[in-house]
């Protein structure tokens, strides 16, 4: 196969639209692949995604009637990323699949499916937000960002490969290695799912410059995001940590639950708000995030302040830039000095709080839905997105030896897991005495 002519036929009476998609390496494996399971892995923009989205409209043309489902751990984290790609990249313009019923384009946002002129169906779905998905049955699934799965959620979408309209049926993930025994991992290595290597070879969109960029990342993220490798994290501070069980399906937070927010300033490197409720047990959560680079702080105010409407604010812990507080202050939003005499002390009180408390369940977790919007120039360049992203590369200094110095952890990528620290502090009161600070 050395390329594909997509055509729409559009409208009527209108021309059908044309383009080209030339798959290469990984991309062209993946259009030949059958098996039931597959996993498209590599570095970061080697066109994975497009890959995956290009077989699914090729196979919704080609087979009319099929039913594709496409998620992610939650529907939100769709709309400004594979969606974007789907709609901008992948689906020819004028393409009937774009309009609802009303014959006007949906918002993406709003997007609940994609429906083809031959009968074919694209469903658009997070797999912790919609239980219907689980009692519909499909002829291929495509779940990017797999590694946000837990090995449970590929299991039951498997369980959904019944509709029977195609030669085949098969489940599709796509990622970025993480750690060395994901379960994704090691489902490979024993020969349960098909592997399919990309590179950055196979994407003629990967500049030099964007590679370069790669090489200048530290640690597992490096070696994950530029040589595509699962790599463990040596010397990680938040060794406790687990998506699968600090990272929760999102839920109401009520409206008589206490409330603070806590703020690291950033322009170049991203200013990061953090929305923290304390449930009554005294489980912390934190859910909502703002975590965007490039953003003024007279900007940062007026979104923090339009982001918290309506809910009762304790305070704003934030860093000690007076200036950046003097305009978070102007905006109405109330501050207070975040303890910062111990970075350590604040490290282990953060510990403390992602342990379990006696009922099974950690001190501290963060709803799947927390960020509010994804900042997709970060992303473009291999940086963390958000806080979830960093706890898996915050880390220890090494010494010659390779042990981790527990000194002052490396300070790149480090903005979400500050805001963290001063919020958990002001919680537990940590330092309160020493800082000389009035935390109420």
């Amino acid at each position: 196969m050395d390329s594909i002519l997509i055509r729409c036929e559009g409208a009527p009476n209108a021309a059908p639209e044309e383009r080209v998609y030339t798959p290469y390496g990984g991309a062209l494996s993946l259009f030949g692949a059958h098996e039931r399971e597959v996993l498209i892995e590599g570095p970061a923009g080697t066109g994975k995604t497009r890959a995956v989205l290009e077989k699914i409209y090729l196979l919704a043309t080609k087979y009319p009637g099929i039913r594709v489902l496409v998620c992610r751990k939650s529907r939100t984290s769709m709309t400004e990323s594979v969606l974007v790609t789907w709609e901008e990249k992948v689906i020819p313009a004028g393409h009937p699949c774009l309009l609802g019923v009303s014959g006007r384009r949906l918002q993406r946002s709003q997007r609940r499916s994609y429906w083809f002129p031959n009968g074919s169906q694209i469903v658009v779905a997070g797999i912790d937000d919609n239980a219907d998905v689980m009692s519909t049955e499909f002829d291929v699934i495509a779940a990017f960002e797999a590694t946000q799965l837990a090995e449970a959620d590929w299991d039951a979408l498997l369980t959904r490969l019944r509709n029977g309209r195609m030669p085949y049926q098969q489940v599709i993930g796509d990622c970025n290695p993480g750690r060395r025994l994901h379960w994704l991992n090691q489902r490979c290595n024993r020969g349960d799912m098909l592997r399919i290597h990309s590179r950055h070879a196979d994407n003629p969109a990967a500049t030099a410059e964007y590679v370069e960029s790669l090489g200048r990342l530290r640690g597992a993220r490096r070696l994950r995001l530029l040589l595509g490798l699962w790599a463990d994290q040596e010397g990680l501070v938040y060794e406790a940590w687990d998506p699968q069980r600090h990272v929760v399906p999102t839920f109401t937070i009520p409206g008589n639950w206490r409330r603070i927010c806590s703020v690291d300033f950033g322009f170049v490197n991203p200013a990061v708000c953090h929305w923290y409720a304390v449930a009554p047990s005294g489980r912390l959560i934190l859910y909502r995030e703002y975590y965007r680079a490039r953003r003024l702080v007279r900007d940062f105010a007026r979104d923090i302040v339009s982001l918290s409407a309506g809910e009762q604010i304790e305070r704003t812990v934030c860093d000690w830039d007076a200036a950046e507080r003097a305009d978070l202050e102007a905006a109405g939003i109330r501050c207070t000095l975040a303890y910062k005499q111990s970075v350590v002390r604040g490290i282990d009180a953060v510990q403390a709080r992602l342990a379990d408390m006696g009922d099974g369940r950690p001190g501290l977790v963060i709803l799947r839905d927390a960020l509010v919007r994804r900042d997709e120039a970060l992303a473009e360049v291999g940086k963390p997105c958000s806080v979830i992203e960093e706890m898996e590369s915050y880390a220890w200094p090494l010494d010659r030896e390779g042990r981790a110095r527990r000194e002052l952890p490396v300070q790149v990528d480090d903005h979400g897991v500050d805001a963290m620290r001063y919020a958990v502090c002001y919680l537990d009161g940590t330092g309160t005495k020493a800082a000389g600070l009035t935390w109420a």
